[in-house]
This record gives C-alpha cells, structure tokens and sequence, in this order.
C-alpha cells in the first residue's frame, strides 16, 4: 500500500498545477510556485534547506528558493513528485519527515480558497497522523503556552501538562492543522478556560 506521504505528495502537485502557480496559499506571502520552491529546496538542497529551522540561515535558504523561482513550473512541480533516493531510500523514512509536511502543505494549497471543503481521510491514514502526533506533538503544542489535550473519539493525548487544560478536539489530521498554526482554517473544537483557548485559538504554531 502506497504511504499516506507518497499519496499526498501526489495529491499536492495534482493540485498545485490545477490551481496554478500564481494562486494563494496559506503562508502567506507565498504563492502555489513558493510552496513548491520551498518543498523542492527542503529535500534537495540540505544545506541551503537549513535556514527553515534556523532563522539566522534564512538567507542562504531564500536564495535557494529564488534560484528555482525563474523555471518552468511545470518542471518544478514534475520534481517535486518524483522524490530523491537519498534518503529516502532508507526504509521508513519518508513518512517519517513527509507525512505531516505534504499533508499541511496540501491543504495550505486547498483551503486558500475561499469554496474549500475539507476532505475525509480513511481510519487507516487518520491512525497514521495520529501516531505521529502522539510522537511530535508535545514539542508542536510547545508555544501555546498552557495546558493542551488533544482528543479524537476518546483517544486522548496530554500535549502540555496542568490543570484545567485546553482540550481540542477532532480528527487527527484536523488537529494536525490547529498544531502546525492553521487554527483558523482547522475543523476542531476547543473546550477549557475561555483565556486559555484564545491562546491556543491564536498561538504561534508550526515551523
């Protein structure tokens, strides 16, 4: 069975040359063709891809962006679907750095539009997320800055522990969303102390 990583890379270049590479996208100020340069540069480009996660390389990674910005779009998103060999030829690595990345990112492309609806992901991949929430997400709920349970059907996970905690609650891949900052967008409920939702409602999350 094809990886819910590998199908939802899929699935985000069906759409990023369906919606074309001017259109919006959730981070904004960047469009569907930025996403793309963003993505292709994160596994292609190691080095230059360090300045996503350390602000003081930033440069080296919007340089790197901007050198793909110029290509064909069509070619850019032709390799970005084709993934690398290395590394992911290593057994379980894939879906281990793209399964959250691809499916954020997919929906970062959809729910730009202002028709979006959200999609439903079978049991099987909705277990999925969740499992890597359950990995990830105490460091993901870190700048809510107060107690957060996430539940889904029951099934609950302690993000950040204290009383009277925020709980949210929804599918896996919708608290994915609210934990990688898409709150606005996120089809999730919140219950707890009403100050302490607005902080997570509002908080800075994601990378």
């Amino acid at each position: 069975m094809t990886s819910l990583a590998r199908r939802e890379r899929a699935a985000l270049c069906d759409t990023a040359l369906r919606e074309g590479p001017d259109a919006p996208t959730l981070c904004d100020p960047w469009d569907v063709r930025h996403l793309v340069c963003h993505l292709l540069v994160r596994e292609r480009s190691p080095i230059a891809a360090a300045g996503i996660g350390i602000s003081a390389l930033a440069g080296r990674t919007e340089r790197a962006m901007a050198a793909l910005e110029g290509k064909d779009f069509a070619e850019l998103v032709a390799r970005l679907r084709r993934p690398p060999a290395f590394p992911y030829a290593v057994p379980g690595l894939d879906p281990l750095l793209n399964t959250l990345e691809f499916w954020t990112h997919h929906e970062d492309i959809r729910r730009a539009r202002a028709d979006w609806q959200p999609r439903r992901l079978d049991d099987h991949d909705e277990s999925t997320i969740w499992s890597f929430l359950r990995v990830a997400g105490r460091g993901m709920a870190r700048g809510t800055g107060v107690p957060v349970r996430i539940d889904w059907h029951g099934r609950t996970l302690t993000l950040r522990r204290g009383d009277d905690p925020v709980v949210v609650r929804g599918l896996p891949s919708e608290l994915a969303l609210v934990l990688q900052g898409r709150q606005r967008v996120a089809v999730a409920e919140y219950d707890g102390p009403a100050e302490a939702v607005e902080r997570v409602r509002h908080a800075d999350l994601g990378v």
